[in-house]
């Protein structure tokens, strides 16, 4: 009686490496899907903002961030946002290839690299990954991005970020910026501070919205009129024509 045919320890490899990829693929898949409704409790970056603080024994680091519903912010921040990081984010699918295909030429004439993350990108970064500029890094953002830009609709994705965004040096979220610079809450934050509040976004430790430079006030400006010319909080709605990113 002829013995069954056996298949070669790389099928068995393959086949298991297939059921692991699977498997990753479901569950981060679930972990987003979970998080288009559930508010995260914390994020990737402020657990390695906490363990930096306890490797670096700094007693006095103390993390301060708390969700605040969309329903609760004025759409001020959000708007402003979009205008200082990613005037695609209305139109996109998480990526804004002109702006990468840009960022490329610009690497390639030796002049300053320049970033090219969506809202969308830097959301993915935020809730499950580290910082760093790693090709495994930047792939494991495009993947998580994708699943994003699939599950949540663009009010989450931007719900998510504003609560999760690093806006100073252990201040993460609108919540907490709004109550430690401006002494209110995000409901009331008029324009012009949403617009500083995204002005230190680029540097968050280096750059203060409540003792904002030359450099703050100027981009705090720019991006005030550009909240202006997009049309307004409808813009971030898709609700004012595109206007291409300034």
């Amino acid at each position: 009686m002829p013995h069954p045919t056996r298949h070669p320890k790389s099928i068995r490899w393959l086949r298991r490496l297939a059921w692991v990829a699977l498997a990753w693929v479901a569950l981060s898949w679930l972990a987003v899907l979970i998080l288009r409704f559930v508010p995260p409790l914390t994020s990737a970056v402020m657990l390695e903002r906490r363990l930096g603080a306890w490797l670096h024994h700094e007693p006095d680091f103390h993390l301060q961030q708390h969700w605040v519903p969309w329903q609760q912010v004025t759409p001020w921040v959000p708007l402003a946002m979009v205008a200082g990081e990613d005037q695609t984010f209305p139109y996109n699918h998480g990526f804004d290839f002109r702006s990468i295909h840009e960022a490329i030429d610009a690497a390639d004439d030796g002049r300053r690299l320049r970033g090219a993350s969506t809202l969308t990108q830097q959301t993915a970064k935020n809730l499950f990954l580290w910082n760093g500029r790693s090709f495994v890094r930047k792939g494991l953002e495009a993947y998580f991005t994708v699943l994003i830009d699939l599950t949540w609709p663009k009010r989450r994705v931007l719900e998510v970020y504003m609560n999760i965004a690093e806006l100073g040096d252990g201040i993460y979220g609108v919540g907490a910026a709004s109550q430690a610079y401006f002494h209110t809450t995000p409901a009331r934050l008029t324009p012009a501070q949403a617009a500083r509040l995204a002005a230190v976004l680029p540097s968050p430790r280096r750059l203060h919205a409540d003792r904002p430079s030359a450099y703050v006030l100027r981009r705090a400006g720019w991006i005030e009129q550009q909240m202006t010319q997009l049309g307004g909080p409808g813009y971030i709605d898709g609700r004012a024509p595109p206007r291409p990113p300034h």
